[in-house]
């Protein structure tokens, strides 16, 4: 289907994806794999550390006992963190090269945290997968590669981490490359990337290793540097979820009504005829404005005001497809999810479903199954989802929903599950590929929960 997308425009989006723009990557691994360490090696040889963060990672180091600064400080914020010596939480951090910008998440590695992993690999474009050159592909490792295909992660990166421990011997990283290569294949991650590294010593993480010229490869900064990003906006299905309807209340502006938000997927351009979900009312684009100047294209992730030809009935939490191009409109929802909360998500549990702006209540009619990621099995009939799992649910919402496979895309294939008692997130969820649209809308009892 033809866009109409300007090839100056595509051209101008093409910029954002090779090789500069934003990247957005993950960090994961088992624990003392050295993710915090990696992430310390690429701020401290990137100079991206401020002189006193720089001078305060010393001093912590001199007083345990260590001559070299202790990296992983950098990223270990809690204090429960650096005690233990492990990561609790996600650590995010912002740094920047000459050739591109990156937010970067160090994730926890221990199995009660899977959730945290889940949270910071969610808007991943790259996922850096450690191993320990001693122990080699584990448990926790093909339970992070799994994660990260589940997440739709496009690019994986291998790091055999401490292989100045192993002699920098080529045999031991082209063993582990291989168990894991065939393994997140099998998984269907798309693109994996091996790498031999020390993250201690800075082997092949920013500077090339003289101690292992048998490799010929990337560091890991240069392959992070020049990754391909993001999709063609021309081959994607264009969405935007309203978050905002511009109305100003002046005599010059009577007529003018304005739908906000930001491009999730996609491009729009003036003259497309699109459909406003979940009413499935039609109309044209008239115009299109970017940081109040007119255009005649926008893209993801761009933040816009879409102007339309007919005054129709467009509110926060509508959806705006192009007509031909539209997901079909559900209150039957089955999909995946990650339990995020202390406490268990049960069926017949009352929740708040939050999808792209829009929030509406919902009931988890039931959980079919959850996933054993240490062998990718499905245990049928669980009954209840505890903290860090993982499992299918169907959830019955009260009003229609506009969902993608989150297989198409991630940003309106997913969704958040919330306790309406008191707003705590209880599970992230990815749409399934199928739905079954609802005949008619299904009426509510007194407290609007029963549909």
């Amino acid at each position: 289907m033809s866009t109409g997308i300007s090839e100056e425009a595509v051209q101008s989006a093409a910029s954002d994806r090779l090789p500069g723009g934003l990247l957005r990557l993950a960090t994961c691994g088992s624990v003392d794999d050295g993710k915090s360490t990696l992430v310390g090696r690429l701020l401290y040889d990137t100079k991206s550390v401020l002189a006193d963060q720089a001078a305060a990672i010393e001093e912590v180091s001199r007083r345990r006992g260590q001559e070299a600064p202790d990296l992983a400080l950098l990223t270990d914020g809690l204090r429960a963190e650096r005690e233990q010596g492990i990561t609790i939480d996600v650590a995010y951090r912002y740094f920047a090269t000459a050739r591109r910008r990156f937010i970067l998440a160090d994730t926890p590695g221990h199995v009660q945290y899977t959730r945290n992993m889940v949270t910071g690999a969610s808007t991943a474009d790259l996922a850096v997968v450690l191993v320990d050159a001693r122990t080699g592909v584990i448990e926790q490792t093909r339970r992070h590669a799994a994660v990260a295909a589940l997440l739709r992660v496009p690019h994986v990166v291998l790091a055999v981490n401490k292989m100045d421990l192993m002699g920098y011997e080529e045999a031991v990283f082209a063993s582990i490359a291989e168990e894991f290569t065939a393994y997140a294949t099998e998984l269907g991650v798309p693109e994996i990337t091996a790498i031999p590294i020390s993250a201690l010593a800075g082997d092949n993480v920013v500077e090339p290793s003289a101690r292992m010229d048998w490799y010929g490869g990337p560091t890991v900064l240069e392959h992070l540097e020049s990754v391909p990003l993001g999709q063609d906006p021309a081959a994607c299905q264009a969405r935007l979820p309203v978050q905002y309807v511009i109305r100003p209340q002046t005599a010059e502006h009577r007529d003018y009504r304005g739908y906000a938000g930001q491009v999730a997927a996609g491009a729009f351009h003036v003259g497309d005829a699109v459909t406003v979900l979940p009413s499935g009312r039609t109309s044209k684009v008239s115009g299109i404005e970017v940081l109040g100047d007119a255009v005649d294209a926008a893209w993801t992730p761009q933040s816009v005001t879409l102007l339309l030809e007919d005054d129709i009935d467009v509110s926060r939490g509508d959806l705006i497809v192009p007509t031909g191009d539209a997901p079909a409109t559900t209150q039957d929802v089955e999909a995946t999810v990650c339990h995020v909360a202390d406490w268990p998500l049960t069926a017949g549990q009352r929740v708040l479903l939050k999808h792209t702006t829009r929030t509406v209540k919902a009931i988890v009619k039931e959980i079919p199954s959850r996933l054993t990621l240490d062998d990718l099995s499905q245990h049928p009939d669980p009954g209840q989802l505890v903290a860090n799992d993982i499992g299918r649910i169907k959830v019955r919402t009260a009003e229609p929903l506009a969902l993608d496979s989150y297989a198409d895309s991630r940003r309106t294939g997913s969704f958040l599950l919330i306790d309406p008692a008191d707003g705590t997130t209880l599970a992230a969820g990815m749409a399934g590929d199928s739905f079954a649209a609802a005949e008619s809308p299904v009426a509510v009892d007194e407290e609007g929960w029963d549909f």
